[in-house]
């Protein structure tokens, strides 16, 4: 393992503004390389303009590849493709593929705060640079898990404390995750710019299932893939910090189906959208009460008026899976606990 890659644990902890330095470096040539807004420093400035022409034919080459995904995603994308085939939804979701990768340790905590501030405010999140790293606080950290998990119809049996949830609101609460608003795009690190950044980032993790048996079986270990819209950064921030960073997902190395000796042969992918909470019942294909089963009653999955909002406004997690072993959770909230507890179950 890559500790410095992976969990940010390097030989010499001391320089830390130089590894800022670089790491700000590196940030600035990722939003380049995307044709997004940058914040370099006078010598930053220097360097990416000498390696202008390197990073616009880095782009065109990326504009001619658009559409495609990395190994993880695409089976993500075959497996939603599948399931939603019957779902009768007017929109085929579809995973973005143009993501600011956060590949290595750190990245995620440098996009989350401005690269020449301390603090940065939204209406869903505060973060504060302090001596020992960041803290990130949530408008709203306290949950209650009543009524706040879904799963959706057509895989695996559903247990009757969960509500069931029919594929056609899934496939239209899908697509919207991905057309959040713009001010939820917004990066924090550069928030101050009078054009900021406005992108989904990414993150890869690996964590460990069954730990190695010492002569006799090899650790293994299941892929999850994170999707967030910029402002939400900080989440990515606090998953990687329990989980470490599993590297570009686009690289052979970092592919789990060649590593047959170590992956489970399981695959998540979490997806953070919590403008979900806006929809109505009626906009994401739900039945009126009269047309409704009577589990659809039970679990609250029809309308009687036409404004009523999904989980009446209130913050939700949803999940679609079956014996494949791919499942994919829409998580219309920033709590942190969420976060965790996902890439745990």
């Amino acid at each position: 393992m890559d500790f410095e890659q992976a969990l940010g644990l390097r030989p010499n902890m001391a320089d830390e503004a130089d590894r800022r330095r670089r790491l700000q470096l590196y940030i600035n040539l990722k939003l380049a390389s995307s044709g997004q807004p940058v914040c370099p420093s006078n010598d930053d400035g220097e360097f990416l303009l000498a390696s202008d022409d390197l990073l616009q034919s880095y782009r065109e080459k990326s504009r001619l590849l658009s559409g495609h995904l990395c190994p993880a995603d695409r089976r993500i994308q075959n497996f939603l493709d599948d399931y939603l085939a019957d779902a009768d939804a007017d929109v085929t979701p579809h995973l973005p593929s143009e993501t600011i990768v956060l590949d290595r340790h750190g990245v995620a905590r440098e996009l989350s705060l401005p690269m020449d501030g301390d603090v940065f405010k939204s209406d869903i999140i505060t973060s504060y640079r302090v001596k020992q790293g960041v803290i990130h606080n949530p408008a709203s950290d306290r949950r209650t898990t009543k009524g706040s998990f879904h799963v959706v119809e057509g895989g695996l049996p559903i247990p009757g404390d969960k509500k069931a949830v029919p594929k056609i609101a899934f496939a239209r609460l899908l697509a919207t995750a991905f057309m959040p608003p713009t001010d939820l795009m917004t990066l924090p690190f550069t928030s101050t710019l009078d054009d900021p950044a406005r992108v989904f980032v990414s993150l890869l993790l690996r964590p460990v299932v069954c730990p190695e048996i010492p002569g006799r079986e090899a650790f293994k270990s299941m892929e999850t893939r994170f999707f967030a819209p910029g402002n939400l950064v900080s989440n990515l921030d606090f998953v990687e910090s329990i989980f470490g960073n599993a590297g570009n997902p686009s690289l052979p190395r970092n592919d789990a189906a060649l590593d047959v000796d170590h992956w489970s042969g399981h695959t998540g992918c979490v997806i953070l959208a919590p403008h979900l909470v806006r929809m109505t019942k009626k906009e994401l294909g739900l039945p009126h009460v009269n047309d409704a089963s009577e589990r659809q009653i039970h679990d609250g999955m029809c309308w009687e008026k036409d404004d009523e909002l999904y989980n009446d406004g209130s913050a939700f997690k949803i999940t679609a899976r079956d014996e494949r072993g791919v499942i994919v959770t829409i998580l219309a909230d920033n709590y942190y606990g969420y976060c965790k507890k996902e890439v745990k179950t």
